[in-house]
């Protein structure tokens, strides 16, 4: 069983390490990509306001953060399966519970920033 236990955590752990550095990947890349949407917003002064724009800019990283946020909660259920103790599921049921109530306010966030 020892042996099944070394060769699960040998397969899903580098798949967790993926996730992770996908997770900072995508905020970087959103990142990066909403500055560059704010940069443009300062060149091109048209027809909408920059609160607006700059709603927009933030509903858009947002949805980046969210996006990374649902890798790391998927990397975490993963490596929680691949440690089963008692500790790392006290762990995994807190880092869910904030990530997801982090989550729920930003996405409710992001959709008032469409509706508005």
């Amino acid at each position: 069983m020892a042996k099944f236990e070394a060769l699960i955590q040998f397969f899903f752990h580098p798949i967790v390490l993926l996730l992770d550095v996908l997770s900072i990947f995508i905020i970087v890349i959103g990142a990066f990509l909403s500055l560059i949407k704010l940069l443009q917003q300062g060149r091109n002064q048209a027809c909408s306001s920059t609160l607006e724009k700059n709603k927009y800019i933030k509903a858009y990283l947002g949805s980046y953060i969210l996006l990374s946020l649902e890798f790391l909660i998927v990397a975490d259920i993963i490596e929680s399966i691949i440690h089963p103790t008692f500790q790392d599921i006290i762990k995994l049921a807190m880092i869910v519970l904030i990530r997801t109530l982090i989550s729920y306010f930003l996405n409710k966030e992001i959709n008032e920033f469409s509706e508005g």
